[in-house]
């Protein structure tokens, strides 16, 4: 394993500071591996941590409830759900009297360093200690007769710092992409709604799907309504017109009329209509009993929302989240300002505490206050997007409203399948038939294209596409170069003016063949656009492809199985091979998520000598309450060191101390029902993909035909950080590793000493990847879109040292925040 660096202890010495970490709130999936991460780097760092169970009730209380923690102490915690610290709703915290308790039991265990984990009020309420705390110290003191504290223990602890985690089920909170307990309660949803649909569509069933929890947002319920294909959607920031019941009852019969068999309709909580009057679930039951007397079902989700085991999504932010918080807590001087941990793309930053929080209060007011398009914008522009492709998705309009384009659109699927290909696929024929295009599915990737397999496909033909695994179009790894001739012909014959491909590694290759072929061949001439989907991760010029997600997931909920065996018989060790080929995405990321004590890739070499300290680290655990390994290996890692040699190593090294098992996950991995994560990205990114083609087979039709042989109408889409940006294929020709089929940089490698750090390994860790440095500040302030303002995006309002965002953020706060 990597060498301890100096500069590392230098800068991360926690010797002599005391942190508390606390639940607070609502519980949300994942607030346990964020007080897990919290525990073991403030451990790591020479720290003392102390539990804080039952919230803010408990530090009032005070007693046992403040515990210190251990290192074996959070162990097992990353796959249970909810909060195993507890949480409370604490009235007494609210007056002076309950924060000055909860101060002297603070100071009593010396705690000047606090880690908050919970909603918007939890944060504030740790703002406004903050903000007291040398008054309630001042008060303390001069309570001299019961002996509180003395002006020594108030001047070595003069100073509270605060850092917060967002821990919400809801996706509300302004200033962060996702909230801990996110993805999870996605999971729970779709786990619920596709089992409603299976009946639904057997006994021909109208449903209503309502939930219970009044502070259930309405992002994450946006986010699940771009999955499924639902007739009608009732949230409060956009109240149905006048006479809805009748358009949504004329709409139903309609359905019943052509044997339509699914009819789902789903109501927010808190969802009004025009005349600010509720809406509720069992409204509509009613509603349609009496006008229609359809056989109505309603199912109301409530606090099952909340739990489960949490998403690999959500374990993963939870620990990156609460290591950075500890970077912050350990950095932080008496002038410095409380923060919260918010996720930016794929970077952990620190943002003012109370400006996000005054922000997520305006979208409220503007809520309270019937100003609908302002919530709608004050949400963000993701929420606002997601919207705005639910509405292009879920409706078709009569075939008079829709333009005419005279284009002809063909979709495929190249490589291996990929759990959100087919949400991919529908996204993609509804948004070109909305633009007016008429649209073809090539069946077989390549290979089904030179045979002629190509047919015209509908609005409906897509219909519950978005659920299903694998690829209904069907795939091959067949490249072009073979039947370039035959293709050409294919394309000439069906009058292909443009190809949107969705794959792998395989699809980037087809694309580049494609791209040469434009010299000896017009047919290519049109624009070209591809889609990663695999569940490698391994595309270049992208950070995330359709399927890795889901495939993490499977990884994980194997491994939590594989664990329990191993908690169960005791010093048992277990190699588990995931897929990926020489890409060790599946394996890293999923060690991080699964807790694992190792995970062996072909980006960073390793030899017998590490081997070895791995077996030792594992010796030495089995002494401790942990009794229990998990090693993931990736499949191209090494060739000589097998699954079947390290096995076989461990077996032999670890001979009375432990046992050892191997297990192969295989092509399980590719199958089941896509994430949340994969459906939604999936249909966010198709959708972008064919306004893309619509714009350029505008801009390339000239004298009664398409003719684009630009770079820049043969492009990739894929994210980038935060932003979903095109790029030409031959651009990224360069940054590419095509004897090891992996891009050449690849930003999950940093993530790799958080899994070592939270192993008990002794590694390195780049701060320069902490959220307080220059170029993630800037990073955030122009690529994050937090300004609304090109003005105040300029470069000249940053700040140029090292310091906190709130010099960036603190002016124009009203004007923040749209991410």
């Amino acid at each position: 394993m990597a060498q301890p660096d100096k500069k590392f202890f230098e800068n991360l010495s926690g010797a002599g500071k005391a942190i508390g970490v606390l639940t607070s709130g609502g519980d949300a999936q994942g607030m346990n591996a964020a007080v897990r991460a919290v525990v073991r780097m403030g451990i790591y760092v020479g720290a003392k941590v102390y539990f804080i169970h039952e919230g803010y009730q408990g530090m009032v209380d005070g007693g046992d409830n403040i515990e210190e923690a251990s290192w074996e102490s959070v162990s097992s915690m990353l796959q249970v759900g909810g909060t195993v610290i507890g949480s409370a709703r604490c009235k007494e915290f609210r007056s002076r009297e309950g924060r000055l308790k909860a101060a002297h039991n603070l100071v009593r265990r010396g705690i000047t360093n606090l880690c908050v984990i919970g909603g918007d009020g939890s944060l504030t309420g740790a703002n406004l200690f903050r903000e007291e705390w040398s008054g309630l110290l001042e008060e303390l003191v001069q309570q001299a007769e019961t002996a509180l504290i003395d002006e020594e223990a108030a001047q070595k602890y003069s100073a509270l710092h605060i850092v917060g985690m967002v821990g919400s089920i809801d996706n509300d909170f302004c200033g962060t992409d996702m909230t801990i307990g996110t993805d999870s309660a996605l999971h729970r949803i779709i786990e619920v709604v596709d089992a409603i649909m299976t009946t639904a569509q057997s006994l021909m069933l109208c449903w209503a799907l309502g939930n219970s929890l009044l502070i259930f947002g309405e992002r994450i319920l946006l986010s699940t309504l771009l999955q499924y294909f639902s007739y009608f959607i009732i949230i409060p920031e956009m109240p149905p017109e006048d006479g809805w019941e009748e358009q949504m009852c004329q709409k139903l019969s309609e359905n019943r009329a052509r044997k339509k068999r699914l009819n789902i309709i789903i109501v927010a909580e808190g969802a009004i209509d025009s005349s600010n009057k509720p809406i509720t679930s069992e409204q509509i039951k009613d509603l349609v009993v009496k006008c229609l007397g359809f056989d109505t079902r309603v199912t109301i989700l409530g606090h099952v929302q909340r739990g489960g085991t949490p998403s690999a999504f959500d374990r993963i932010l939870a620990s990156r989240m609460g290591v950075e918080a500890v970077l912050a807590l350990l950095e932080a001087s008496p002038d410095t300002p409380a923060c919260v941990v918010s996720l930016c793309g794929n970077q952990s930053v620190r943002l003012p505490l109370m400006e996000c929080v005054q922000m997520t209060q305006e979208v409220q007011k503007a809520m309270d206050e019937k100003k609908f398009e302002e919530a709608v914008r004050l949400r963000g522009r993701s929420f606002e997007n997601n919207l705005n492709t639910y509405k292009l998705l879920a409706h078709r309009k009569p075939q008079s409203e829709l333009p005419h384009s005279n284009f002809n659109v063909a979709i495929m699927n190249v490589g291996a399948p990929a759990a959100g290909m087919n949400a991919a696929v529908r996204s993609a024929v509804r948004v070109g038939i909305t633009e007016g295009h008429k649209m073809f599915a090539v069946n077989d990737g390549f290979e089904g294209f030179a045979k002629g397999q190509i047919k015209e496909i509908k609005w409906g033909d897509v219909g519950g596409w978005t659920g299903q695994g694998g690829s209904l179009l069907g795939t091959k790894r067949t490249l072009p170069a073979k039947h370039v001739e035959k293709i050409a012909e294919q394309m000439r014959e069906h009058n292909i003016n443009a190809l949107l491909i969705i794959g792998g590694f395989e699809a980037f290759e087809c694309l580049l063949q494609l791209y040469e072929a434009r010299s000896t061949h017009e047919e290519f001439c049109i624009p070209l656009c591809m889609l990663p989907a695999t569940i490698s991760n391994n595309v270049p010029g992208t950070d995330f492809s359709i399927g890795a997600d889901t495939a993490l997931n499977a990884i994980v909920e194997t491994c939590d199985r594989i664990k329990q065996s191993a908690s169960g018989t005791k010093r048992r060790v277990f190699i588990i091979e995931t897929m990926g080929g020489y890409c060790g995405y599946l394996a890293s990321v999923g060690g991080l998520a699964a807790g694992a004590d190792a995970a062996y890739i072909f980006e960073e070499p390793f030899d017998i000598r590490d081997l070895q300290a791995n077996v030792e680290h594992l010796t030495e655990k089995m002494k401790t309450s942990i009794q229990r390994g998990l090693v993931l290996r990736n499949e191209n890692c090494n060739e000589n060191y097998t699954t079947d040699f390290i096995y076989q190593l461990y077996s032999e090294e670890g001979r009375g101390v432990f046992d050892s098992r191997k297990n192969v996950l295989g092509h399980m991995q590719q199958g089941g029902a896509p994430s949340p994560f994969d459906r939604n990205f999936g249909t966010k990114i198709s959708a972008k993909a064919m306004q893309w083609i619509s714009k350029k087979l505008k801009e390339s039709y000239r004298q009664g035909r398409v003719f684009a042989n630009m770079e820049d109408t043969a492009c990739l889409l894929g994210m980038r950080r935060r932003a979903l940006i095109f790029q030409p294929v031959m651009q990224l020709k360069e940054e590419t590793d095509f004897v090891h089929r992996i891009p050449k940089e690849q930003w999950w490698l940093k993530l790799r000493p958080l899994m070592k750090i939270l192993a008990k390994y002794k590694t390195s860790y780049d701060i320069s990847d902490s959220g307080q440095l220059e170029h993630v500040i800037e990073h955030t302030v122009l690529s994050f879109h937090i300004c609304i303002n090109p003005k105040h995006c300029s470069k000249a309002a940053l700040p140029n040292s090292k310091q906190s965002l709130s010099v960036a953020l603190s002016q124009e706060t009203q004007n923040m925040f749209l991410a």
